[in-house]
């Protein structure tokens, strides 16, 4: 009996986790650990430049780069989250990650990738009040306002996270060592691994997804529907410019994150797979935050003089 309840606890509860390998051949993992690595380095350094120019320059000190730099510095957490453990499985495909080192990283990853869609949705409410009402701007978008912004989407992020984490990990898992074909415990393939009726949590996932995602996106639409209809008020060719020139950047960033993360995390099971999953992961994991700083500093003018500056002190000390 003692045996028996034994095994059956290890069945429940497994030690650790496995990913399944990109590659078994060497020379094959040997590249997609450089290409990960350099892409990765790619994004701390893009995301790092940001934050700097943000700090630095005296010009940049407004909400919209406040916001900015907020969100370069989620784009580094995001992927410090995801990346060294994947190049660690990359090149030893047998490295197991302890249950609760998963269960961590699921938290901090959901968490960290919900505040980067309230964020996108906090931006798009300031280019809303800046273009709507510029003479009001100054009197709505204070420090404070800012600031209570950001840390209300942390906290409300956190809150989803930790709740969605701990329903998911007090399922009973098959096996002692399951394998997530994945390169993260992210929500979807950890929980295919349960072995139990998971329908609540399928729908308490929709459920986040729809409030990290679908609500906030509502809210970026209708915010552009108001900032077009401003933007097509005004006279001057040039100002119409500089006002979409502002917004395209944002909305850029938007349609890549929402798009991706939305056919991960709101579309039905019946019609996804695990390998379709696995590769939108690739695009919300590395290239929004890759293209991130990319977009914002060669379609803003703005940050592109702030870099210049930066480049120019330099190279003169």
């Amino acid at each position: 009996m003692h045996l028996a309840h034994r095994n059956q606890t290890n069945q429940s509860v497994p030690s650790e986790f496995i990913f399944q390998a990109f590659s078994t051949v060497p020379e094959i993992q040997c590249l997609l650990f450089i290409f990960f690595l350099l892409l990765y380095l790619t994004i701390i350094f893009g995301n790092v430049s940001i934050i700097g120019v943000a700090l630095t320059d005296q010009s940049l000190h407004t909400p919209m780069y406040f916001f900015l730099g907020n969100l370069s510095f989620l784009e580094i957490c995001y992927t410090t989250v995801v990346v060294p453990q994947m190049l660690a499985s990359i090149l030893d495909v047998h490295r197991p990650i302890p249950f609760a080192n998963c269960g961590i990283q699921m938290f901090l990853f959901v968490a960290l990738g919900s505040t980067d869609c309230f964020l996108l949705a906090v931006m798009a409410y300031d280019r809303y009040v800046a273009i709507c009402y510029p003479l009001r701007y100054t009197l709505i978008m204070t420090w404070k306002v800012c600031i209570w912004l950001v840390v209300g989407s942390a906290v409300f992020a956190l809150a989803l996270s930790l709740e969605l984490t701990v329903l998911i990990f007090t399922l009973p898992f098959c096996g002692h060592q399951p394998q997530i074909n994945h390169f993260l415990c992210d929500v979807p393939p950890v929980l295919r691994l349960a072995c139990a009726d998971t329908h609540i949590h399928q729908t308490v996932l929709y459920s986040v997804g729809i409030m990290v995602l679908a609500v906030p996106f509502l809210l970026i639409s209708i915010s552009y529907i108001y900032i077009v209809a401003a933007i097509l008020r005004i006279r001057s060719t040039s100002g119409r410019h500089q006002a979409f020139s502002t917004c395209s950047s944002h909305l850029t960033v938007v349609i890549l994150q929402y798009g991706c993360c939305s056919l991960v995390y709101l579309r039905p099971r019946s019609t996804s797979s695990e390998d379709e999953d696995r590769k939108l992961a690739l695009i919300y994991t590395f290239v929004t935050p890759l293209l991130n700083p990319l977009i914002y500093s060669l379609r803003n003018k703005d940050v592109k003089q702030a870099l210049k500056k930066v480049v120019r002190k330099t190279a003169e000390s």
